[in-house]
């Protein structure tokens, strides 16, 4: 099965401050090794990389923080978006920090 990479970009309220934003983000960092695959009981996140925007160009449309992550399969990446535990929570911590037009794009490298 081809792997499956999950791109997530926040855009954070005016109000909320540095600490919360930077816990959210470790919070969904940490999910790496939260998410347990509900078979084998392992972590099944592949990988997880994010930050703060830094380009230039001015085409962020409000969005300031993004994150990759790398699934084995699509049944992974479908188990994390509609049944994972851990997932589910994480997006209950969201409330009041992060605006609710979270954006969200998957694609199988390589497939055009």
């Amino acid at each position: 099965m081809p792997k499956v990479i999950h791109i997530v970009h926040f855009k954070f309220f005016s109000t909320a401050k540095e600490d919360s934003i930077r816990n959210v983000c470790l919070r969904f960092i940490s999910l790496k090794d939260a998410c347990k695959h509900p078979i084998s009981k392992q972590p099944y996140i592949v990988s997880v990389v994010g930050g703060k925007d830094n380009s230039p160009e001015g085409l962020q449309n409000g969005y300031s923080h993004s994150f990759i992550l790398e699934f084995s399969s699509t049944d992974d990446r479908d188990y994390y978006i509609k049944h994972d535990p851990d997932h589910m929570a994480f997006g209950g911590y969201l409330t009041g920090i992060v605006e609710n037009n979270v954006m969200v794009m998957d694609f199988t490298p390589g497939v055009f």
